[in-house]
């Protein structure tokens, strides 16, 4: 890249950071959401959302400049085809990741020291920024598994359906607040969903609306054990962030029945960084691991294997784990693949 080229995009990702956080701040002042219901002049969104104009004005420039809204000289738009990447209850709504990425700033310190000293960042010191800044667990992906978890995701595996239409007994790892269970558990009503995290937080949260078919418990997926064998074992972007992911893959093996299915669906990248070059979620993706992925894993002194594992990695440790048959399936979402396992 010319040296000009690169004065450029420097401007260009130091401009997408400021608008991040300016998205954000349209969100938790109601701006985006008043500016949706239709054009104004900034004095009416202002008096709309009830905030003060000069402020609303300033935040406008850089929403029109910046590509988000537009502006004919007197009155300011939200395009829908725009605000449905930023509004509503759908998995185009991008906001809940913006949020999350947006909190990861408050613990930037905190690793900054972890550069230094080693060790990282605890996952209890993320919680303070988030809720700060207005993301909540499991946002990123509870309209993703409303929308895709049963045709897209268990569709892409040949017979999975048709077992769980059956009944079977299913454990999903890294449940977080149960929002994969709660479309599945209502998908198929014979089957029997058990959800564990090691969060007590989230499980209590799970709990709190759990379909008739379905539990959530506490424990690490490192001690993880089974009498009887699951039928369907699955985890949605959770083995990577495991403290010991070598010893939960043999643990899942180990708790799954001879002819039964663990589902996997982690990110969608190659474990080899030059292969991931020209690939337009990689260094979002990369980031989002050195904030979160890996130094959580650190904190506890874990093998941080890091959101970019990829799927050469993946293969080999579940080789190891005893799955002697693992195909690597495309998912509805370009930054994931799914692997389906059997021993």
């Amino acid at each position: 890249m010319e040296e000009k080229d690169f004065a450029a995009h420097l401007t260009a990702t130091m401009t997408g950071a400021a608008l991040t956080m300016l998205i954000g701040v349209g969100h938790r002042t109601g701006l985006l959401a008043a500016a949706a219901r239709g054009p104004a002049t900034s004095a009416g969104l202002a008096e709309r959302a009830g905030l003060q104009e000069r402020y609303v004005r300033e935040w406008l420039g850089a929403m029109v400049t910046g590509g988000i809204f537009t502006y004919d000289g007197r009155e300011y738009t939200f395009p829908p085809e725009h605000a449905k990447f930023l509004l509503g209850d759908t998995s185009a709504n991008l906001m809940p990741s913006l949020l999350t990425l947006s909190a990861f700033t408050g613990i930037l310190p905190e690793l900054e020291r972890a550069f230094a000293e080693g060790g990282g960042v605890p996952r209890s010191a993320y919680g303070p920024y988030l809720e700060t800044l207005g993301a909540k667990t499991g946002d990123s992906w509870k309209h993703i598994y409303r929308e895709h978890l049963v045709d897209g995701f268990f569709g892409a595996v040949p017979g999975l359906a048709d077992r769980l239409t059956a009944g079977a007994r299913v454990l999903d790892l890294g449940c977080g607040t149960g929002n994969a269970i709660a479309v599945a558990a209502r998908a198929f009503p014979a089957s029997h969903f058990t959800g564990l995290d090691i969060n007590a937080s989230v499980v209590e949260q799970a709990n709190e609306n759990k379909p008739e078919n379905a539990e959530f418990v506490v424990g690490d997926a490192a001690e993880l054990t089974a009498d009887p064998p699951y039928d369907v074992i699955t985890a949605f972007d959770a083995i990577h962030d495991q403290d010991r992911p070598d010893v939960v893959l043999r643990r899942i093996r180990e708790a799954l029945a001879e002819d039964g299915l663990f589902f996997m669906v982690d990110t969608n990248f190659s474990s080899h960084l030059e292969k991931n070059v020209g690939n337009p979620l990689a260094a979002l993706t990369y980031s989002i691991s050195l904030m979160y992925c890996t130094t959580t894993s650190l904190a506890e002194g874990g093998a941080a294997l890091g959101a970019v594992w990829g799927t050469e990695k993946a293969s080999e440790m579940l080789a190891d784990a005893g799955f002697r048959h693992v195909d690597v399936l495309g998912s509805p979402r370009p930054q994931n693949c799914i692997y389906a396992c059997r021993p």
